[in-house]
């Protein structure tokens, strides 16, 4: 049992304010593993003064300081990969070989931000005058518990390269790897209040920074419904601000496509992180005439993806977060059964064999219409929907038939056929036969999938104020 009751303020380890003590599970087991003692206002505002007190000197710091400091806290947290390890499986329920991924991406985030610091010119000539990019001020970094480490690091790394400073209100669901970052992070040697980690409740901690006149940008991750609140938040001090929401991604199979490698890439698109991704391929698009081919594959496959337990190297599908989420995920499949939907596999209640943890059964419906619930919204969830398509004009309208656009993905044999597609598909982000990620560029959503991007150039650039120099110099 893990007793958490410090937050970091101004280069130390500090008992909050706060003192509303917060249960944390292993998500596996339902059992508690541990207690954390949630910040409130008083310690938010100490960060953000912290912050902006450490802003004055830190944004004038040069690229090589920096990159300096990020060196240090890519090392620092590389030499805790495998206490991160164990939490992201213990306190996320992320299945082993996740894990180490995730465990691993948090540090190689620092590494990718510092890439991008390196080859980025803050100041340009145009014409006879020059421009600068100069850090907008305290950035309010806001992070989801389905990758916390991940978050923290990427967001504070592109923070600091741009020259800002920070306060980072993390999931209070994911302390335990809060704890081990920031414990890493300060072993790096970063002057005081260049960072702050106040882990408390999001209409706490988060409210408190959206509103906050001290704070020039918000960066958050997390849902649709609260990135509403964060910008209507920040609306009264004009906050710059970069919301990374929701998604409810199309999978788009066209007519062409080899199903021996479309529906592996489907599950792989529907299920990953336990189901619990923003960008998820949640809504896989089938033309019609192969319907039945694609149904009796993905069934087969379905019910060979194993949900359990997270240790075993077997497991793809972990469980869901917590007891809430996993409620959620069950009024879903209820609705979509009580919608019409026709399930093809899966269902509500826990896989066979097992009789506790929040695990939920691998679930594909079909005969889906892209006006049923299961369509619109976001389940956060291995819940998919197969729809079918008479021909591509129409898939490509169902496809953008959406709130979201996040995120899509093509199948095709026929590389010009899926550009095509592709060219006409509004998400941020298109993959094509493959699922991968380029740190490198940018990532965001279109319509209420966001706001702004993260990563690379443009992500860095969301952390700067272009300032225009003219006249005789």
């Amino acid at each position: 049992m893990q007793s958490i009751d410090k937050i970091y303020i101004d280069g130390e380890f500090v008992t909050p304010h706060g003192e509303e003590m917060f249960d944390l599970f292993n998500p596996a087991t339902e059992q508690v593993i541990g207690r954390v003692r949630l910040a409130d206002e008083h310690d938010a505002n100490r960060a953000v003064a912290a912050a902006k007190r450490a802003f004055a000197s830190f944004s004038r710091t040069s690229k090589s300081e920096r990159l300096d400091m990020l060196q240090s806290m890519g090392n620092a947290v590389a030499a805790r990969e495998d206490e991160l390890y164990e939490a992201i499986v213990e306190e996320y329920g992320s299945p082993v070989v996740r894990a180490r991924w995730m465990a691993k991406y948090a540090q190689t985030a620092m590494a990718e931000a510092a890439k991008t610091l390196r080859q980025y010119d803050f100041t340009r000539r145009i014409n006879e005058s020059e421009v600068v990019m100069q850090p907008v001020g305290v950035a309010g970094l806001i992070t989801p518990w389905n990758a916390n480490a991940h978050f923290i690091c990427n967001k504070l790394a592109t923070a600091m390269a741009a020259g800002c400073t920070a306060v980072i209100k993390p999931s209070e669901m994911s302390a335990i790897q809060t704890r081990i970052v920031t414990e890493a992070l300060h072993e790096a040697g970063v002057p005081a209040g260049v960072f702050n980690i106040v882990t408390g409740r999001g209409d706490v901690v988060g409210a408190t920074m959206s509103a906050h006149p001290d704070i020039a940008k918000i960066s958050f991750t997390g849902s649709t419904a609260v990135g509403k609140t964060i910008l209507r938040a920040g609306a009264d001090t004009l906050k710059r601000i970069t919301l990374e929401l929701g998604g409810k991604s199309p999978f788009i199979v066209l007519d062409d496509a080899n199903f021996e490698e479309a529906v592996p890439l489907a599950l792989q698109a529907g299920f990953m992180n336990n189901g619990q991704a923003c960008i998820a391929g949640t809504r896989i698009l089938v033309p019609q005439q192969r319907l039945a081919e694609f149904e009796m594959r993905i069934r087969a496959a379905a019910e060979k993806t194993q949900s359990g337990d997270p240790r075993d190297p077997a497991t793809v599908i972990g469980p869901m977060v917590s007891e809430k989420q996993w409620n959620r995920v069950q009024r879903y499949i209820r609705i979509g059964i009580d919608e019409g939907a026709r399930l093809l596999t899966g269902g509500e209640g826990r896989p066979d064999g097992l009789k506790s943890g929040w695990f939920v059964r691998p679930t594909v419906f079909t005969d889906v219409h892209n006006d049923m619930t299961i369509a619109r919204e976001e389940i956060f969830g291995p819940v998919l929907s197969i729809i079918a398509y008479r021909d591509l004009e129409e898939a490509i309208a169902i496809a953008n038939d959406t709130t979201y656009g996040l995120q899509a993905y093509v199948v095709s044999a026929d590389a010009a056929k899926a550009r095509e597609v592709v060219s006409r598909i509004d998400a941020g982000r298109v993959m094509i036969n493959a699922i991968t990620h380029d740190p490198a560029v940018p990532f965001g959503g279109f319509k209420q999938s966001g706001i702004g991007r993260e990563m690379g150039t443009m992500g860095l650039e969301a952390y700067l104020e272009p300032k225009s120099v003219m006249g005789t110099f």
